[in-house]
């Protein structure tokens, strides 16, 4: 499982979901989407903008969760 930091990161910058949008450029939905994680797919144009915006790593905005799995 992917786990997306969008929500964390934008809570310790005090930056909204429109400050994104209207930043990057981005879609408001696609923006949406990851706050809530609810996203299962993302553009490496998207990830790059919101990278960049936010001043951060591919690995401080995503992370992979092992899912332990229990027989």
């Amino acid at each position: 499982m992917i786990k997306c930091h969008l929500s964390t990161l934008l809570g310790a910058k005090k930056l909204k979901i429109a400050d994104v949008v209207r930043e990057t450029g981005v879609n408001r939905s696609t923006v949406n989407r990851l706050f809530h994680e609810t996203n299962n797919r993302i553009d490496f144009e998207t990830l790059e903008k919101i990278c960049l915006y936010l001043e951060c790593t591919v690995g401080e905005l995503l992370e992979v969760q092992v899912e332990s799995k229990t027989d």
